[in-house]
């Protein structure tokens, strides 16, 4: 059972990036105690993937992959090309990316690094020959159309046989421009696709004035897919993590016992609200809440940059949360990648020992779909 004394799930680590050409270190954020699963005569510095040989998909483990995003997208495609390798690598059969990894957040940039997405049934015809190169062609004319990064996760996640949640990608379709997540499972076939429902329009006095509706037009479904090992998972971007009734309906109506949120918190909003929300979700649902953010980037020079977009600030902090409402692995604000194996039992656990799913009035309120 769940104490409040004992973290539910002690397989936790944070690998953080120095620099990409760099090998990467292992420290533990779960505790003061080191993983049990690393070697016990060793320090946990300074370990390399291949001295600790995790090639080998591990249980129910996954990688939250927080990438530092640039105006680049050839360098954006690189960057996140190298974090999912180095997720296989740690031994992740599903992996996150962040919200808009392959371009600037800001609404100017959203039209110029929109990609025509595939469809959930769709996959690439014919396996790459190299990693990030797509090769062959296809007779169908809507391949052809589809943009390099959602070919590229296609191929990854085929090439690594993991589930990859795209975290999201500006999409174009019909003339209109969406905040768009993929999802694609170990054979490259896109087994989900959520248009961000809630867009981010705010203005906090003295803070920050956003309005992704001036170019973003808003989703309009649920989505959920299934892993083996893991159950229903439900996917939400972002902004649509502070409405409770979309979690619900993925939890209560659809039995999700994870849900995960690609999200690009900032520094007025994030540390206020980024980890409350997922306690909270998590709590409201009584399952899992994973979380991937960009990690942040340093404001540019007005002197010396020359940047043609305005700079955002992510919040960072990466997050799995538990059922109970724990922080059970997380990183700051910098490069990193947090890995955290789920015991999935512990989902079935709570529900039953705080049946709240089978308490509700009916009589007095109702969860239903939209029409």
């Amino acid at each position: 059972m769940w104490t409040s004394k004992r973290r539910a799930v002690v397989r936790a680590l944070v690998v953080a990036f120095p620099s990409i050409a760099n090998s990467f270190s292992f420290r533990s954020t779960v505790g003061s105690s080191r993983p049990r699963w690393l070697s016990q005569q060793h320090s946990t510095r300074g370990y390399s993937v291949s001295s600790i040989n995790m090639v080998n998909q591990i249980g129910n483990r996954v990688a939250l992959l927080q990438v530092p995003v640039t105006e680049s997208k050839s360098t954006n495609l690189k960057t996140a090309s190298d974090y999912v390798r180095k997720a296989h690598d740690a031994g992740a059969k599903l992996t996150v990316l962040p919200e808009i990894w392959n371009s600037p957040y800001a609404t100017s940039a959203f039209g110029d690094y929109a990609e025509v997405l595939p469809n959930v049934g769709d996959k690439l015809k014919e396996e790459s020959t190299n990693e990030g190169e797509m090769s062959g062609t296809s007779d169908d004319s809507t391949e052809d159309s589809w943009g390099e990064s959602p070919r590229l996760l296609m191929t990854l996640a085929k090439q690594y046989n993991m589930y990859i949640v795209g975290g999201s990608i500006p999409e174009t379709c019909d003339k209109k421009i969406y905040n768009t997540c993929l999802i694609i499972n170990p054979s490259g076939e896109v087994v989900g696709k959520h248009r961000k429902v809630h867009l981010f329009d705010i203005d906090v006095p003295g803070g920050i004035c956003f309005k992704e509706s001036d170019t973003l037009t808003a989703g309009d479904g649920v989505t959920h897919f299934e892993v083996d090992g893991l159950g229903k998972i439900g996917v939400g971007i972002c902004y649509d993590i502070r409405f409770p009734e979309f979690a619900m309906l993925l939890t209560q109506q659809y039995n999700c016992k994870i849900l995960i949120y690609p999200g690009a918190f900032n520094l007025t909003t994030g540390p206020a609200h980024w980890e409350l929300l997922q306690r909270a979700r998590a709590v409201d649902g009584q399952c899992y809440v994973l979380t991937a953010s960009p990690a942040r980037t340093s404001p540019p020079d007005d002197e010396t940059d020359d940047t043609k977009y305005p700079h955002y600030s992510a919040w960072g902090h990466s997050t799995a949360v538990s059922p109970w409402g724990e922080v059970i692995a997380t990183c700051d604000e910098q490069p990193a990648m947090v890995v955290t194996d789920l015991d999935m039992t512990k989902v079935e656990e709570m529900r039953m020992a705080i049946p709240t799913m089978k308490q509700k009035r009916g009589d007095l309120y109702r969860l239903v779909d939209g029409e």
